[in-house]
């Protein structure tokens, strides 16, 4: 169920999670499986989160039976591996499955501390609640490092998260920074429209998606790599390898797109390479991952003075009550995606119930002022 923005209204909670994508979504039937009755404060106009806005070929690199949220299967081949819009259209129905409140519309702004939990204010709605989970991901925070020159380049410097089709970028020369699965997935995607070269820190790396006829997921599962906890050098990995169904590793290992090391500087539209040679190009694409989307936290005082939630496996280090879903590394190496959300946010709402000191307010939200 889900439900517009109700302007002018307050009211207590038992638990409010900001966000409605997967990781949202998937809190939301934690905290109701334990019992309580969440509200979902979601910005966008539907609980799908930024799945409507990735590029148009993104595909899963996991297959359906793998990348289900608790309590609803992925439809279809369990084999298959679903589109970005089968994937939008799952999370649909999922939060209608749901049946808790969500309210689209709803920009959160501050949320500040109460005697008993947390005060959210989103536009003209005020709600307070014991609990409050944050899981808006990191989509709307794209991670643009500082390059060598990059500040000094004329053309088009683009994040992946602006990305949608390569016909936009037919006959350039276009240099794609990053050396994971979007860096690759687009690069082999443009070089049928434009020149493309990858520049990395490192040379890329692969894990084949298939491993004596199965799926790698199918063995990450059986033996249970997704649930290893993740350690400092996992944390420090600049990238994780790309999942090579056979096309990518073939395809840039001849040169489509070609790949070198990261370039030293920047002269309006010529990049200088480490070997000397210098190149026109016209945009450079910023593969570069994302960071966590959590301004509404600032001046909690739950941030670091890098913006990132000071926390440990998603519970918050400095206010008890306070929980994250979907951040990625929070516990394993699927976190953040559909397959790990699930276990990731049952975890959370069960040790933020044994360890919560208020009980909940008032159940089902039920609010102190007439819309």
């Amino acid at each position: 169920m889900s439900s517009s923005v109700h302007p002018g209204t307050s009211g207590s909670c038992d638990a409010i999670v900001i966000g409605a994508g997967q990781s949202g979504l998937a809190a939301a039937h934690a905290l109701h499986r334990a019992g309580l009755a969440p509200v979902v404060l979601e910005a966008g106009p539907e609980p799908v989160g930024s799945w409507p806005h990735y590029y148009d070929s993104l595909t899963l690199f996991s297959p359906a039976r793998y990348s289900s949220l608790p309590g609803l299967p992925f439809p279809g081949d369990p084999d298959r591996y679903p589109h970005r819009d089968e994937v939008a259209d799952y999370l649909r129905r999922y939060a209608t499955h749901l049946d808790v409140d969500i309210r689209t519309g709803t920009r959160v702004d501050t949320i500040t501390a109460t005697p008993g939990g947390y005060q959210v204010n989103a536009g003209e709605q005020t709600l307070t609640a014991p609990l409050v989970i944050a899981a808006t991901g990191g989509f709307s925070n794209p991670y643009r490092p500082a390059l060598p020159g990059l500040d000094a380049f004329t053309g088009q410097t683009l994040h992946v998260a602006d990305y949608r089709r390569p016909e936009q970028f037919a006959g350039q020369h276009v240099v794609i920074v990053g050396a994971g699965n979007s860096a690759a997935q687009i690069g082999v995607e443009l070089t049928r429209h434009a020149r493309v070269t990858l520049a990395t820190r490192a040379p890329v790396t692969y894990a084949p998606q298939v491993i004596l006829g199965r799926d790698m997921h199918w063995w990450s599962t059986t033996l249970g790599f997704d649930h290893l906890p993740v350690g400092p050098y996992l944390r420090s990995t600049p990238s994780v390898p790309v999942v090579d169904d056979g096309t990518y590793r073939a395809t840039i290992d001849a040169g489509r797109p070609g790949r070198t090391p990261m370039f030293t500087d920047i002269d309006g539209t010529r990049v200088t390479w480490p070997d000397g040679r210098t190149e026109q190009v016209d945009t450079i694409l910023l593969a570069t991952g994302y960071r966590p989307d959590l301004p509404y936290l600032a001046d909690l005082g739950a941030l670091d003075h890098h913006g990132r939630p000071r926390q440990i496996r998603g519970l918050s280090t400095s206010h008890p009550g306070l929980g994250y879903v979907g951040l990625e590394w929070q516990r394993s190496l699927a976190s953040a995606t559909l397959r790990g959300v699930g276990r990731d946010a049952r975890y959370v709402v069960t040790r933020l119930l044994r360890h919560r000191t208020a009980p909940p307010a008032v159940r089902c939200c039920e609010l102190s002022a007439a819309v």
